[in-house]
């Protein structure tokens, strides 16, 4: 495999995803909702405002983590993978376990998302390309001594831990394994957010942060472990979604992963006004 081309072809990725219409770049609120009815629509006292568009669009119904949506009558909007429909409400899926629903409306799109047992509207203009043009997103040049092979770890006791995100909310990860290398003469160690059979996922920080990556940390995704160790190939760590825009609920990367020394690898800072 050439990996210089999969880098590449990776980067290409994410300038397309970067520059489409469901880029993170389009989003335009994001809304938390209360247990009860949630009305939506232009008008100034809907709790889910629109930018545009009928003064009352629909409801959205909470009960607990449940969720259902009314349209009004004659609104136009539609719904893309809503469920059955009873008494004139028709039960929508959250991201908890998939893809959401989608309730359409012209360009606007808007979703639920489920954080902590909290549910928020994302309220998404496809349009958004037409007024501003996508930047090109910048990279160091891969540097193949940043693909490193670590040990994968079993923990003699799993750890809780406890991953605050941008909002200040508190999220519980469970962690069973944690990554062992060494980097820059020094053996550090990486705690991953989730792993799953095929993949497993990381935030870090290092002393690039804030100067030439974005100042909240980083991703990095890297496939399963193979007969305890994993490659964690550090030209491919990207922004976070809260690199483009503040309507991303973004975890931070656990104390366990800021990394005392810089890795000029990967994507780096996206600057608004390039």
């Amino acid at each position: 495999m050439d990996i210089v081309a999969s880098h590449q072809r990776w980067q290409s990725a994410r300038q397309a995803e970067l520059a489409g219409p469901d880029s993170w770049l389009g989003l335009i609120g994001l809304i938390w909702l209360e247990p009860g009815e949630n009305a939506v629509g232009s008008a100034a006292d809907c709790p889910v405002g629109l930018p545009h568009g009928p003064a009352r669009l629909g409801s959205l119904r909470v009960d607990g983590t449940d969720l259902a949506w009314q349209a009004a009558a004659d609104a136009g909007a539609l719904v893309e993978g809503g469920g059955a429909i009873a008494d004139g409400w028709q039960v929508l899926l959250t991201d908890r376990s998939g893809p959401p629903s989608r309730v359409v409306f012209g360009s606007l799109v808007f979703f639920v998302i489920e954080r902590e047992g909290r549910l928020a509207v994302r309220l998404r203009d496809r349009n958004w390309a037409t007024r501003r043009p996508p930047p090109e997103l910048a990279y160091y040049a891969y540097d193949p001594a940043w693909r490193v092979e670590a040990f994968w770890q079993r923990l003699a006791t799993p750890q809780s831990m406890e991953v605050p995100n941008v909002s200040g909310e508190l999220k519980v990860v469970e962690v069973t394994h944690q990554a062992v290398v060494g980097i820059a003469m020094q053996a550090v160690t990486l705690l991953p957010m989730s792993a799953s059979d095929t993949e497993t996922f990381f935030v870090f920080r290092d002393r690039t942060s804030g100067r030439e990556t974005y100042g909240a940390g980083r991703f990095l995704k890297a496939p399963a472990a193979v007969d305890g160790k994993i490659t964690l190939d550090f030209n491919f760590a990207y922004n976070p979604p809260c690199a483009f825009t503040p309507f991303a609920t973004c975890p931070l990367p656990p104390p366990e992963n800021w990394l005392p020394f810089a890795i000029p690898a990967g994507e780096k800072k996206w600057d608004e006004d390039i």
